[in-house]
């Protein structure tokens, strides 16, 4: 297998952008990554594209292609390829395009994630997002996706003490380092106290617990990491690509306060990475609701289960802390459109060990991790980068 690296990223901002459509986010961010990198469309081998549900959020199916005709791939005809895991689709599309040029079947391949969730009403973005769950255990039975991690926070806060000061510091700290993210959904500040007293959602969770409803693109280009200095003087090296899965439905687990997926998506890419924790710098996790960057921490082994709440409220996670999460904002934040977000978090981890993250840059990164899950916690992907 060959070592694998990014050449070039690129990223639309995120938010309701009405004016837009899927197409022109996924021709927005392509342009920018291609123009990073330094290449021209010839020299591109093949596109992995990740997406959820364009046939739910614009009717539109047969993403793959129109992913390759907006950025300029079709007159060569290469290979597009759509991958669907829920609000994984991004990580696992990344994971299939290393795998393509780590083995060797393709050199320069683009991954791309996007979607447009704003031009439907939010009742039925809110049913598109249910097909990540189990239709006919969860969803006919009207469990909504706040309704699973509502669930899971209230089992947090009755086997560990995890209080909503804890989940609110999580809200916090993001919308800190969202104000700094000029392709953020939201770059404001929020208080302790906004969040404590948002509207609630499902108890718990009140409304500063919950990821926004976003639109946005994200892209890298990926190549051999032999052949990185052709086009880049600073390119970065994916030194871990791992996937695990998890049961559908919540009540299937062995504990609903534990993703598995996480933890054996973790174990697998720091044994490939060959690292230990404490070589870590920097983390882009999958905080849908504050609940899940509580367990992301206590799962990824940062803390003891049980502590997580109390790592963000003490400041560990914060961007001088001793494990800096989320550094972009995080889904809280930045936003989550959900087959780019994936895409998203590692532009932002590769950004970060450039150094060329501006007023959230996190000091002498080095080492950078992304945790990406889909639906409650049944697909997890990670991948791990490193300066070269």
């Amino acid at each position: 297998m060959r070592d694998v690296a990014v050449i070039g990223v690129g990223v639309t901002k995120f938010g309701e952008l009405w004016d837009k459509s899927l197409r022109d986010l996924t021709a927005e961010a392509g342009l920018k990554a291609i123009l990073d990198a330094g290449i021209a469309s010839k020299d591109i081998d093949a596109l992995y594209g990740g997406n959820m549900s364009s046939g739910l959020f614009v009717n539109q199916e047969h993403t793959a292609a129109l992913i390759a005709e907006a950025v300029g791939l079709t007159e060569r005809h290469i290979p597009a390829t759509r991958v669907e895991d829920a609000c994984a689709s991004g990580g696992v599309a990344l994971r299939q395009g290393y795998i393509s040029v780590a083995s060797g079947v393709h050199d320069i391949v683009v991954v791309g994630g996007a979607e447009k969730m704003t031009d439907v009403s939010p009742s039925l973005a809110t049913d598109a997002l249910a097909t990540a769950g189990d239709q006919e255990w969860e969803a006919f039975f009207g469990v909504t996706f706040p309704g699973l991690y509502a669930m899971i926070a209230r089992r947090h806060m009755h086997e560990y003490g995890t209080t909503k000061e804890q989940l609110g510091a999580v809200a916090v700290k993001n919308h800190h380092n969202g104000s700094m993210n000029p392709n953020a959904h939201f770059q404001k500040e929020i208080t302790l106290e906004q969040a404590l007293n948002s509207t609630m959602i499902a108890e718990p969770l009140g409304l500063f617990d919950c990821s926004p409803i976003s639109d946005g693109a994200a892209v890298l280009i990926l190549c051999p990491l032999e052949r990185a200095k052709e086009f880049t003087d600073n390119p970065v090296k994916i030194v871990a690509s791992a996937q695990a899965s998890d049961t559908l439905a919540l009540h299937g687990r062995r504990d609903i306060c534990t993703m598995d997926a996480t933890v054996a998506a973790a174990n697998r890419a720091y044994k490939q990475a060959d690292i230990q924790l404490k070589d870590i710098d920097l983390v882009e996790v999958h905080d849908c609701f504050t609940i899940n960057e509580i367990l992301a921490v206590e799962d990824l082994g940062f803390v003891k289960k049980g502590e997580g709440g109390k790592a963000s409220e003490n400041g560990l996670t914060a961007l001088d802390g001793e494990i800096p999460i989320n550094p972009s904002g995080g889904l809280k934040s930045k936003g989550h459109p959900v087959g780019a977000t994936g895409v998203a978090q590692a532009v932002e981890i590769v950004t970060q060990l450039r150094g060329e993250a501006g007023k959230r840059q996190v000091k002498n990164a080095e080492i950078g991790m992304t945790h990406n899950i889909g639906g409650s916690g049944a697909t997890c992907a990670i991948h791990i980068f490193e300066v070269v």
